[in-house]
């Protein structure tokens, strides 16, 4: 069992995961497959280390630590290296040898230029799987470009899917694109295993930004590029939740809070509110033409009453209905506290925070570890001596350095 994850039921227990990545996709990358057994070291510029060790979200710190950083990193030893010096950078080759996993999200070429990159590393680790994060692709005349989610975002064609017609591009609320990319990464990592496992051969899995927020709009483009008209997505002027579907989708206000509505027949939902100007719309087109107007009439009706009193009808009827919860109101739920989806890291010294655990059971049981994200270089001594990482000056390697991902 690998000491560093306590957890039984541990999956990838032994699986050696040499992650450079920073920021958010790849790290978030090497969290899931930690949180599954392995045993992931995390290469970082001394003193500095990834950048996201500084970025905040808003003002929240716990005892001087960056929960966003603690959040997509903990449960991971760091290994400090300046890849700019030889003798390091052959240490950091020498523990690529010895990996079975590789994670990086450099712009391209800079891992190439580092002698890191996966033909390289290939030739001296014939089994290894090596995953690459980027903004756009590899190729292309973005390739170079910022790979940040809000531009990613912003190139998709996402932003025209949220918000009412009329409404500027609507980003959604989260880094979308790096989670996505981060767990496509995960799926295309555990194939290249299985292969690697059957064959001894490897794999150089990729995937982008960009890729991941195409894929994840697969339904609505497949409708659009086989749209004979090539229309475009056409959002609700009211209560918009999708572009491509009809009334009654959306989000509407009651008396006091709010309620989901998914799809269903109009004309049944009119009989089930008693809403006689809903059952007019007995021709299913225009659930979608006049949708609306259909949408402004629901609305009217269901501010007239509290949320309690419409869901009973919903849940008394199977209508595929929900109340709108915030945080608070979510973790009170015994739905949630039955998923036991908190667990607390250790910060030492008699510290701690909240953390999400993984969100897979194992024969039901969950996936915790109270490991918090490493300090820099934390590892080093320990990571030096049982991979025996010697200086080798190899002066044949490549020089780089971290700073040339942010140019």
């Amino acid at each position: 069992m690998n000491l560093y994850n306590a957890n039984e039921n541990a999956m990838l227990d032994g699986l050696l995961v040499v992650d450079f990545s920073q920021f958010l996709a790849g790290p978030l990358a090497g969290l899931k497959l930690a949180d599954m057994g392995a045993r992931v070291i995390k290469i970082e510029r001394p003193e500095v280390g990834d950048l996201c060790r500084y970025l905040y979200l808003t003002d929240v710190e716990v005892d001087g630590a960056n929960t966003l950083f603690h959040a997509i990193n903990r449960n991971k030893q760091s290994y400090s290296a300046d890849l700019k010096n030889s003798d390091d950078l052959e240490r950091v080759r020498t523990l690529c040898s010895k990996a079975d996993v590789i994670i990086q999200n450099f712009r391209p070429g800079i891992m190439q230029r580092l002698g890191l990159d996966y033909e390289q590393i290939r030739a001296i680790n014939p089994g290894v799987v090596y995953a690459s994060i980027s903004g756009y692709g590899e190729q292309g005349d973005w390739k170079d470009l910022p790979g940040q989610d809000l531009l990613a975002q912003a190139k998709s064609g996402l932003l025209w899917l949220s918000g009412d017609d009329g409404d500027a591009p609507t980003a959604m609320g989260l880094a979308v694109a790096d989670q996505l990319a981060g767990n496509i990464a995960v799926q295309g990592i555990l194939a290249a295993l299985i292969k690697s496992g059957r064959t001894g051969r490897g794999a150089h899995i990729q995937t982008s930004l960009l890729e991941a927020l195409v894929d994840f709009q697969f339904e609505v483009l497949t409708t659009h590029v086989n749209d004979q008209k090539k229309r475009l997505p056409k959002r609700s002027s009211f209560n918009n939740a999708h572009a491509y579907l009809s009334a009654p989708y959306g989000v509407y206000s009651t008396k006091d809070g709010f309620i989901a509505l998914a799809m269903m027949s109009v004309v049944k939902l009119g009989e089930i509110i008693s809403c006689a100007a809903l059952e007019a719309f007995s021709d299913e087109t225009q659930w979608f033409e006049q949708r609306d107007h259909i949408k402004r009439i629901l609305a009217q009706h269901l501010a007239s009453e509290k949320s309690e009193h419409w869901m009973k009808l919903f849940v008394a009827h199977d209508v595929w209905a929900s109340e709108v919860l915030d945080w608070p109101q979510l973790f009170q739920s015994t739905s949630f506290q039955e998923l036991d989806f908190f667990q607390e890291i250790d910060l030492g010294k008699g510290a701690s925070m909240t953390a999400m655990r993984s969100p897979i059971r194992v024969d039901g049981e969950v996936l915790k570890s109270t490991k918090p994200a490493p300090i820099i270089g934390q590892h080093n001594a320990e990571i030096d001596r049982e991979f025996d990482l010697t200086t080798l000056n190899d002066q044949s390697i490549t020089k780089g350095g971290y700073d040339e991902i942010v140019k």
